[in-house]
């Protein structure tokens, strides 16, 4: 089965914006037949992510350390909940499971997962595509900050692209199905 680990807030944020498109995304993960693999609990765009993909009839896999489980209410009815010791367990079993990986909204975690996974695909420890769904333009100056660190030679032009981003969900799943290939690391 193809999975997808979603990178995303264990809060709502302000925007009513963000729940509705964890609740698209899980729906549309789950409507293509794809497994969702995240970070397992039930709060915030985490929660609204999982429950959107299990009322379309999904997989999800929730990894939780077990510190968490009671700080981020671990999500009980999931197809498969995981607790592992510590966070880095946490993002190394995530990344095992998934195929892909899409970050939505979220502060300081989300973000340190996204860069993590990133550098690690960089290093060549995986070729899995990585993407950023900035639908709203949440990501857009994080994607321009991104673009300034190319010109500034921070940062190779090939890493950065290989950074995938859209604004909508079905264009960003259609880069991401198994035969749609990733260039190859060098």
């Amino acid at each position: 089965m193809h999975r997808i680990c979603v990178y995303l807030g264990s809060r709502e944020g302000n925007s009513p914006h963000h729940r509705q498109l964890a609740e698209a995304l899980g729906e549309a993960i789950a409507q293509r037949g794809w497994g969702l693999v995240y970070g397992g609990a039930r709060a915030g765009l985490m929660g609204a992510l999982a429950d959107a993909a299990l009322a379309a009839g999904g997989e999800v896999i929730g990894i939780i350390p077990q510190a968490l489980v009671r700080n981020e209410k671990a999500h009980d009815s999931l197809t498969r909940l995981i607790e592992v010791e510590d966070m880095h367990e946490r993002k190394a079993q995530m990344a095992a499971l998934a195929d892909a990986f899409i970050t939505l909204p979220g502060g300081i975690g989300t973000l340190e997962e996204l860069f993590e996974t990133w550098t690690w695909q960089y290093l060549g420890f995986h070729a899995k595509p990585i993407a950023v769904l900035d639908s709203d333009g949440f990501y857009t100056p994080l994607l321009e900050f991104l673009d300034r660190t190319v010109e500034a030679g921070f940062l190779n032009a090939d890493t950065r692209t290989r950074l995938i981003s859209e604004r909508e969900i079905s264009p960003l799943l259609d880069r991401l199905t198994p035969d749609a290939g990733m260039p190859a690391l060098r």
